[in-house]
């Protein structure tokens, strides 16, 4: 794939950045070499791996979800907090209805 200066100006332009035609002569050299970097990448022969999520393998720590029923620590507040809502519906805080 190849990109020229016509395309430079239609994705800034989609973009909203205002590029000078000076910028968009050096941009398109630059837009062709990572073009065709990402291209070369298609020639590495990946049969057998595994896709991954992260390279370093991560292990979520999970803990007990459970809520706190001291009221100085932790949960069994849920009257004082709804008593600062604008609305409070069946113990949960009432917000208005979105329709698009």
């Amino acid at each position: 794939m190849s990109v020229d200066t016509a395309t430079v100006a239609k994705i800034a332009a989609l973009a909203r950045l205002k590029v000078s035609e000076a910028e968009i002569a050096a941009m398109v050299p630059e837009l062709n070499g990572i073009l065709a970097w990402v291209e070369q990448l298609g020639e590495v022969d990946v049969t057998g791996v595994e896709p991954m999520t992260a390279v370093i393998e991560n292990k979520l720590r999970l803990r007990e979800d459970v809520i706190d029923a001291d009221p100085l620590t932790g949960g069994g507040k849920r009257d004082d907090v709804l008593a600062n809502a604008p609305a409070a519906e069946h113990g949960f805080f009432g917000v208005p209805k979105v329709i698009e």
